[in-house]
């Protein structure tokens, strides 16, 4: 495994070295005894500190998580085989029976052009994996907090979604949907061993073994939900999901007809995002 790692160690200081700073926003003029980014600007660019690019590329790190990977190919604008190829040197071999957790970079594309609306990225199982700023500053810190509670099953069945409220109606049919989505994704793959835990988790929940015994079958698509935001009020939201070809779901939040959301989500834009993390 050390050997591994410092492969992994020689490739991100060469790919690294490779980046014209200029490509993500650094000027030329800036005084440099190297070309290429420094270890400062790529730990800010992937959100993770100078000492963990540090220990990364000098071999100290055992299994650097895929999201760990993802961000960094992100920062370092690597192509999706050497995304691959990173996750591959860091022990996360891609393997058809486990949930998809690799998010190419052309849909990274395609979440940027969508910035003027809150939206989030998650697994087959709702674990969140990337969000945008207007997403952290309407549902909150605590909508991506870095634990393993960061998601939305757990949320809905264990404890409480971050500022949404819906009528019991819309509850109701959210989590039905919420479970037949999951019931599918068992059935995609049944030989992944964190579902198991997952549902066991998940079974301390009353209403989720009451909807599980049920063994509906389908796909989450959409929901109608208020973001309660401390500052602007009250945001009416449509969550449309669509789900990609590698088995990914992105949700986007889109305005309800006739309400002032898009107003609301517009001075967030303004303001609220320069308080809120981003993740890449």
């Amino acid at each position: 495994m050390m050997a591994c790692m410092n492969q992994l160690g020689d490739a991100l200081r060469a790919w690294r070295d490779r980046l014209d700073p200029a490509q993500v926003g650094w000027a030329h003029g800036t005084s440099r005894r190297v070309p290429g980014l420094r270890r400062a600007e790529l730990a800010m660019l992937a959100g993770i500190s100078v000492e963990y690019v540090v220990r990364l590329e000098q071999g100290r790190v055992r299994t650097p998580s895929a999201q760990v990977c993802s961000a960094l190919a992100r920062a370092l604008r690597l192509s999706d085989d050497e995304h691959a190829h990173l996750l591959r040197m860091a022990g996360h071999v891609a393997d058809p029976r486990r949930v998809p957790r690799v998010v190419p970079a052309n849909l990274h594309r395609i979440m940027d052009q969508l910035a003027a609306n809150p939206l989030a990225l998650y697994d087959a199982t709702w674990r969140l994996l990337h969000w945008n700023q207007l997403f952290a500053a309407t549902f909150g810190e605590l909508a991506v907090h870095e634990s393993q509670e960061r998601n939305v099953l757990v949320w809905v069945f264990l404890g409480e979604l971050p500022r949404v409220r819906q009528t019991a109606s819309e509850r109701a049919a959210f989590e039905e949907s919420l479970i037949a989505d999951l019931r599918a994704t068992t059935g995609r793959y049944p030989d992944d061993p964190e579902l198991p835990a997952l549902i066991e988790r998940l079974g301390r929940s009353a209403r989720f073994r009451e909807l599980w015994s049920s063994r509906s079958v389908g796909g989450h698509e959409s929901a109608r939900k208020y973001a309660e935001h401390p500052e602007v009020g009250d945001i009416a939201l449509i969550s449309d999901v669509l789900t990609t070809q590698g088995d990914l779901r992105l949700v986007v939040y889109t305005p309800q007809p006739g309400t002032d959301a898009r107003g609301k989500l517009d001075l967030l834009t303004a303001v609220g995002v320069q308080k809120t993390p981003l993740r890449r």
